[in-house]
């Protein structure tokens, strides 16, 4: 039988305890604590004893015992939107260094863009007793937060702000970074700009269309009801957005997109047609300095980073009211975005 085989009496779960060290060594059970913490007291053979029954039976410190003990789990939750978003990579990164100097695990899962499993795995990271929470919002309404908040665990609101709570909260200006992108299309001579957004309800899509609106007033252009498209990131739905904006007696001869997912839909159904579109690209996107795609980029690792710091100077003591930091956007010119119109 191979040396990997399963012992019989081996039962997953069933992990090997101090109390069973102390047994296979034949020495109390603080001695095994001593050895185990590194503090003093103990002679050298015993702890070789001790060390030979640790390795032996693959026993581990139970390091969640040890920090309830002090009050605190050294873990904070992570609740992201969708774990498959390139976005969030060096965001959630960038959070975990900063959880990671701090001796802290981060544990991370994804809401999907729904209010209720969002509320769902916030609680159960609640529930599981970690200290503090990051959480990029699917839902309005965060009103179940507040008792875990009243009972000590740290909360900020990160990319979208909190719903019907006060809480800090980090942003990119996502109203800012729009109205610049439009602007940047107008003073190359674009008058029939069209928007693809994400669905109106979400925070940062009600922002961009907002900047998208201030820019065109800026300029002296009405906006046709036509040239707006808000709604689902699905592929189909943007690219029929693409054609309808296209197709108009008068169509469109730029356009603003309003985030990564539907920038790489745009481009795609652009690639396939004659005619010159400009675009504008809210997010940076993967190959976009290849494929000559100007965009408006925001800072995803500084948006977890400062959430992160933020969190942990709460549960260090930090005493104020809730803030709301606001990151600035780039518009980073590559092409698309300064086409002339046709």
């Amino acid at each position: 039988m191979a040396e990997t085989a399963r012992r019989p009496d081996h039962r997953y779960g069933n992990r090997p305890t101090m109390k069973d060290v102390a047994a296979r060594a034949g020495v109390g059970l603080k001695t095994v604590s001593r050895v185990v913490n590194g503090e003093p007291g103990v002679t050298p053979d015993t702890e070789r004893r001790v060390q030979e029954a640790i390795e032996a039976l693959g026993f581990r410190r139970n390091d969640s015992a040890r920090v309830l003990r002090k009050g605190r789990t050294a873990s904070v939750g992570l609740v992201l939107e969708d774990l498959a978003d390139p976005f969030y990579g060096p965001l959630s990164r960038a959070v975990e260094e900063v959880a990671r100097a701090h001796g802290a695990l981060l544990i991370n899962g994804s809401s999907a863009e729904d209010p209720e499993r969002e509320q769902e795995l916030a609680l159960a990271l609640c529930a599981r007793r970690v200290d503090g929470l990051i959480v990029i919002p699917a839902g309005d309404d965060h009103r179940y937060l507040e008792p875990e908040i009243r009972a000590g665990v740290a909360t900020v609101f990160v990319d979208r702000p909190a719903g019907r709570i006060e809480a800090d909260t980090v942003l990119s200006d996502s109203y800012g970074g729009a109205r610049a992108g439009v602007a940047h299309l107008v003073a190359h001579g674009h008058r029939r700009i069209g928007f693809i957004g994400d669905r109106p309800r979400i925070h940062t899509a009600a922002e961009r269309l907002r900047g998208y609106r201030a820019a065109m007033e800026d300029a002296g252009l009405a906006v046709d009801d036509a040239w707006v498209s808000l709604g689902s990131t699905d592929p189909g739905r943007v690219r029929e957005a693409v054609a309808s904006m296209l197709a108009l007696p008068e169509p469109v001869t730029a356009l603003f997109a309003g985030n990564n997912r539907v920038t790489v839909t745009v481009v795609r159904e652009l690639a396939g047609r004659a005619r010159g579109v400009a675009l504008v690209g809210f997010d940076d996107i993967e190959l976009a300095d290849l494929l000559g795609i100007t965009v408006i980029a925001q800072d995803a690792a500084a948006l977890g980073r400062t959430a992160a710091e933020r969190l942990f100077r709460r549960l260090d003591g930090l005493h104020e009211a809730p803030a709301r930091v606001e990151l600035a956007t780039s518009l980073i010119p590559r092409g698309s975005g300064e086409l002339p119109p046709v």
